[in-house]
């Protein structure tokens, strides 16, 4: 199934009495290029959690946010008192010696290392899994609004598909009439040289009608049109179309410089438009 690069998904739920909530926010990337913040309790998780982000998204530019409110009674932090009178004692001999006063030396006091000694919410495996867990709703809830854009994107493809096939439905038209105006112009320049031989004429009008022949450009334009749907229904198919992508332009521009028409130039103008629409949204394309 066809999936865009960009989405968004939202996952919350309650682990080791902490309310969790994961968003993941993705755009379009050459590859995996994945930004992951999350508290420092979560931090070992870190790895685990990049591994399945890559691994169940694939490419695109990802940012992955790991929010924690507090959902009940928390542990409160205990202060080392012995410690702090340690460091008080020792400050106010310091400022006492250096001629310094200071009203506020406890508050200096609690910012010492180690005075304040927070509770320690070491994840157990269980808060593990039930992490990673959260991470697959939100990695889910992401992928559904991928497979939506990439519906969008299929019609959008389909269309232009279309629109180079018929196009290339109406050169038939112009085939002929391009080789009479060619006929014309090469017959009025000899003649402008005072005299031609015919032989000579008709050889080099049929070196030209075989330059200009674009029959094998034509077939293949219509099998890189036809790949390419087949491609579209395939999973992952973004690189692969942008190559089919590239070879439908080089059919089209061989077209275009065997055009020697104007009306046939347009379609083939028109091509390329269509063409453009669709390389712009296969860089959004997984």
């Amino acid at each position: 199934m066809m999936r865009s690069m960009t989405g968004f998904g939202k996952a919350e739920g309650e682990i080791a009495g902490k309310k969790l909530t994961i968003e993941l926010r993705s755009l379009n990337s050459k590859g995996m290029d994945l930004n992951l913040r999350m508290p420092g309790a979560f931090k070992e998780m870190d790895g685990e959690m990049r591994k399945e982000i890559s691994a169940s998204l694939v490419r695109g530019k990802v940012d992955c946010n790991v929010s924690v409110e507090n959902a009940g009674e928390q542990d409160s932090a205990v202060i080392n008192k012995e410690l702090a009178k340690k460091y008080l004692k020792e400050l106010k001999e310091l400022a006492e010696e250096s001629g310094v006063t200071s009203n506020d030396l406890l508050s200096v006091v609690m910012r010492m290392p180690e005075v304040v000694d927070a509770p320690k919410n070491e994840l157990n495996d269980e808060d593990k899994a039930a992490i990673l867990d959260l991470l697959r709703a939100a990695i889910s809830d992401l992928n559904d609004f991928r497979e939506k854009e990439g519906a969008e994107l299929k019609q959008e493809f389909t269309l232009r598909i279309t629109e180079i096939r018929s196009a290339l439905a109406e050169v038939p038209k112009y085939e002929d009439t391009r080789i009479d105006i060619v006929r014309e112009r090469m017959r009025k320049a000899l003649e402008d040289l005072n005299g031609h031989d015919e032989n000579r004429f008709e050889q080099e009008l049929i070196f030209y009608i075989e330059k200009m022949d674009i029959s094998e450009e034509k077939m293949r334009l219509l099998n890189h049109l036809g790949y390419f749907e087949e491609t579209m229904l395939e999973d992952e198919p973004g690189k692969k179309l942008g190559f089919i992508a590239q070879e439908i332009g080089r059919e089209i521009n061989t077209l275009g410089s065997k055009s020697y028409h104007a009306d046939m130039q347009k379609l083939v103008i028109g091509m390329k438009d269509a063409l453009e629409k669709i390389k712009e949204q296969i860089l959004n394309t997984l």
